[in-house]
């Protein structure tokens, strides 16, 4: 019997700050989103690292780990669906915002470097670029809760919450 596809992707690009990608990969084990990691990062990234981190909900999450763009965006063309999957990034420089786009299942949110974002070569590469509105003035938001924000407004769209969820929180 095969898996099912996830309804999303989180896609890391070169993840900076292990903190902030231990906070993603929670959330994505916690809401049944698979986590791509394009390297290089910044920090080790391997099972062994993760679980040395107190990582214990690594059996929970799907990783997949890419050791560069190049390979991410292959991977993507590959995909089993007649189309790659759609490339959603999130950016300060988006074109819409994140409550205003039309997410579809099988998307692949991105989230660039907290040090850096993204290169122009990924920024040109996205489907669609889109911004998680702040006030005036302020610069940007945490990666991670950046990420959170997305994944969250993407599964309320698609009806992703609630299936096999815990109603007691």
């Amino acid at each position: 019997m095969s898996v099912p596809a996830p309804l999303l992707r989180l896609a890391l690009y070169q993840p900076d700050i292990p903190q902030n990608t231990g906070t993603m990969l929670r959330m994505c084990a916690c809401l049944g989103v698979a986590a791509e990691i394009i390297e290089p990062a910044g920090f080790p990234v391997s099972d062994r690292a993760f679980r040395r981190a107190g990582m214990d909900y690594l059996d929970d999450v799907v990783i997949n780990r890419h050791d560069s763009w190049s390979r991410f965006e292959a991977w993507r063309a590959e995909a089993d669906s007649p189309a790659p999957a759609r490339l959603v990034l999130a950016t300060t420089r988006g074109a819409v915002a994140h409550v205003d786009f039309a997410f579809r299942p099988g998307d692949i949110i991105m989230v660039g470097r907290e040090s850096a974002g993204v290169p122009e070569d990924v920024h040109r590469a996205a489907d669609a670029r889109v911004v998680v509105p702040i006030r005036l003035g302020m610069r940007s938001i945490n990666v991670a809760v950046t990420a959170a924000l997305m994944v969250g407004e993407a599964l309320r769209q698609l009806g992703g919450f609630g299936v096999g969820a815990n109603p007691g929180l």
